[in-house]
């Protein structure tokens, strides 16, 4: 079956978070929201078809967890990732940052230490200070148009350091970390005693020729020091089911969160997550190749749009996810006047890169899981409003 990427979808209506929180948020609901991290396309619909056919029983009673959830996780990351798992070592998260918080408050602290490797998804940090937990920052390093971990740095800072969080694959750099990288770091915290979480929620979006790397799945010390959480929410845009896992082999670590998680019963959910991740893991390999593909397409047409008519902008081209961080310093502005270049000129809303952290000065991030001629006319925007300041 060959699916349509072009179709726009009018998503007015349907409280959708990138369109209600335009005038609460910029002042205006006349942008083009290329922010929040969901595709302007259509969810796959043997995904919408599952929810449907289950509405068909018009009984929506109590739900336990459905074999099928466990076993469409074990075949897909098996399949995928080559990384064996079996149904203990699942227990199901309400959402990424959701657990990454019931991780914190599980195995840390408050005032304990917990580093994060800045420009990064901005949760980490936030959900830490939220939880009364010190944020310490590891910088990553920007070369050759990549971020790359300065290992140097990180023995450092990760002493006394509880947790870890990791974004793997990395946003908002979309950068695929190396099976050597992620060994270097998981002797690093091990000999530590650095308890590293991964977020590995971007992983199926892993853009040829790269391939993801699960952190849990490069040796032995990783295994046994980390929590991996995983979804299809971005992958097959769902986020909205807020269907999540985290796979925990070692037993001591997993009895430990499991009993965290299950005493609040934070490890149930409602029938449609399970549901949708069964329809999603089931039938979606095929969707996933074309979905995959044509957000490739759109990152070409961003970095070829970009060199010929606003070279002053480069992307950092991401080797997975459809997001994409645009480095703006060669405009020569402050990040006040970025922002306002991008939104009251270009009329667009984007990620203000410091909301990354620091180092996401000069940065935007823009969303390209959009039909492509979406794409393009957010481009000619940002055209139009550069070429007004270079006059």
């Amino acid at each position: 079956m060959t699916y349509n990427f072009d179709e726009i979808v009018d998503r007015r209506g349907t409280d959708a978070l990138k369109l209600e929180a335009l005038p609460s948020r910029w002042g205006r609901s006349d942008l083009l929201p290329m922010w929040v991290a969901d595709m302007d396309l259509k969810t796959p619909p043997f995904v919408v078809e599952a929810l449907r056919r289950r509405l068909d029983n018009e009984i929506l009673g109590y739900t336990v967890i459905p074999e099928s959830w466990y076993t469409s996780i074990i075949n897909w990351v098996g399949h995928r990732y080559g990384w064996e798992i079996n149904k203990e070592t699942l227990i199901f998260s309400p959402g990424i940052v959701r657990g990454i918080a019931f991780a914190l408050q599980c195995f840390t602290q408050p005032g304990d230490k917990v580093l994060v490797m800045p420009p990064v998804y901005h949760p980490f940090f936030l959900v830490t200070e939220h939880n009364h937990r010190e944020v310490i920052y590891s910088p990553l390093e920007l070369r050759n148009g990549q971020y790359h971990i300065d290992f140097d740095r990180l023995r450092r800072d990760v002493q006394g350091c509880k947790m870890l969080l990791l974004s793997n694959p990395h946003n908002p750099g979309g950068r695929v970390w190396t099976r050597e990288e992620l060994e270097t770091l998981a002797d690093i915290c091990f000999e530590s005693g650095t308890l590293v979480v991964s977020d590995e929620i971007h992983a199926d979006l892993t853009l040829p020729p790269w391939q993801h790397q699960v952190f849990a799945a490069v040796s032995e010390k990783a295994r046994d020091n980390s929590l991996t959480f995983m979804s299809p929410s971005k992958a097959f845009n769902m986020p909205g089911l807020a269907s999540s896992y985290c796979i925990i082999e070692n037993e001591s670590l997993r009895r430990r969160y499991h009993a965290y998680m299950s005493a609040s019963e934070l490890d149930e959910s409602h029938m449609f997550a399970y549901i949708g991740v069964v329809a999603a893991y089931s039938h979606g390999t095929e969707w996933l190749e074309q979905v995959i593909a044509y957000i490739g397409g759109n990152i070409d047409y961003t970095g070829k749009y970009l060199e010929k008519y606003i070279p002053q902008i480069r992307m950092i081209r991401p080797q997975a996810s459809y997001l994409i961080f645009l480095d703006c310093r060669e405009l020569g502005l402050e990040q006040e006047q970025l922002v306002d270049l991008f939104v009251d000129s270009a009329h667009l809303a984007l990620n203000d890169g410091t909301v990354f952290g620091k180092e996401g000065k000069g940065f935007m991030r823009l969303n390209v899981a959009c039909p492509r001629s979406v794409l393009k006319q957010a481009l000619e925007q940002l055209r139009d409003a550069c070429e007004k300041i270079s006059k």
